[in-house]
């Protein structure tokens, strides 16, 4: 099994590696890609160096599967021409999410949607991938009607530049910038660009691939995503409206059954989900369960995931696993 990771050096492109390794993803060869200025330089996978080479070579070295985390306009550019060469492309970028000919999967929640012949699948965001984790089970239960999600994100999800911001700053230390304000002692209620209609992208992307990933139109989401000064993962505080009642015990029953979530929910002793304990983590926390006293058939509950890992890199490895597990790399 050949695997390209197409954007090797970068946070995501180095996580990805991690998780190939730790989940024991049967690779034969490693074929690293970054940009023209890496090429050359050397990364290592379970011991062994790799030398990352430009997106043309890897193509001739025609790997079986192409994990990309480059993104956008490298994927828009090049995920075609791995593709056409007979490569299966895992994209990691907000390129090919809302493609209606791409599939956006979440393995958990989707997997069956996957044929053979789907020759670019599409990585969602990483605080949709999360947050539908915990939606689909209950939403084949009970319904959902409505989703009012706020986010609470962690600095990784901008990148090194932004890692480095924080701690930058943390220590009085002048230096690049990731973000237009300080993050050290803020919050910024901005992650991405303002589009017309006041939303931000990231929050339109959590509105439009949750529908997309869950199959069903009918699930309307409004979401209000907010950057914060905290590594380690993202935090959702999520109010679900169902279409009939519920029963809690119930609810955490069927969450706790659920592939990848742990129900981490005991107010009592101080346990409930936090970016800290899920960090380095492949599984999706949930906990302040409780019901709505607002209104009717309605729930609160507060998810917690390694955006890096199951928000990215996992997800895009167990993708991977499945179509390898059909036979179809």
């Amino acid at each position: 099994m050949k695997v390209a990771v197409v954007g090797a050096t970068g946070l995501v492109g180095s996580k990805m590696l991690q998780v190939l390794a730790e989940r024991n993803f049967p690779v034969t060869e490693l074929i690293p890609v970054a940009s023209e200025k890496s090429v050359g330089k050397e990364v290592v996978f379970k011991g062994k160096p790799y030398k990352v080479v430009n997106a043309d070579t890897a193509i001739s070295m025609k790997p079986n599967v192409a994990i990309f985390s480059a993104g956008g306009s490298t994927s828009l550019e090049w995920a075609p021409k791995f593709a056409a060469a007979g490569i299966t492309v895992i994209d990691n970028s907000s390129a090919w999410r809302m493609d209606p000919s791409k599939k956006l999967v979440v393995p958990e929640v989707n997997a069956h949607a996957l044929t053979p012949e789907d020759k670019i699948i599409a990585n969602p965001n990483c605080s949709t991938i999360q947050m539908v984790l915990v939606l689909e089970p209950l939403h084949k239960q009970y319904g959902i009607q409505r989703v009012v999600v706020s986010t609470y994100q962690s600095v990784t999800g901008t990148g090194v530049k932004a890692v480095d911001q924080l701690m930058n700053e943390r220590k009085g230390v002048d230096g690049p910038k990731a973000y237009a304000h300080q993050i050290d002692l803020n919050v910024i209620p901005q992650i991405d660009v303002f589009l017309d209609n006041g939303y931000t992208k990231e929050e339109m992307k959590m509105v439009k691939e949750t529908v997309k990933i869950m199959g069903d139109e009918s699930v309307k989401v409004t979401a209000t995503t907010v950057r914060i000064p905290v590594m380690g993962g993202h935090s959702e505080s999520v109010n679900i409206q169902f279409a009939k009642d519920f029963d809690l015990a119930e609810v955490r029953s069927i969450l706790a059954a659920a592939p990848g979530v742990v129900v981490t929910d005991d107010p009592a002793n101080a346990v409930y989900p936090m970016p800290k304990d899920a960090h380095d983590k492949d599984e999706v926390f949930v906990g302040r369960i409780r019901r709505d006293e607002s209104q009717a058939n309605t729930l609160n509950l507060w998810i917690v995931a390694d955006n890096l890992r199951k928000g990215a890199a996992t997800n895009a490895v167990q993708i991977a696993e499945y179509l390898n597990q059909k036979n179809w790399l």
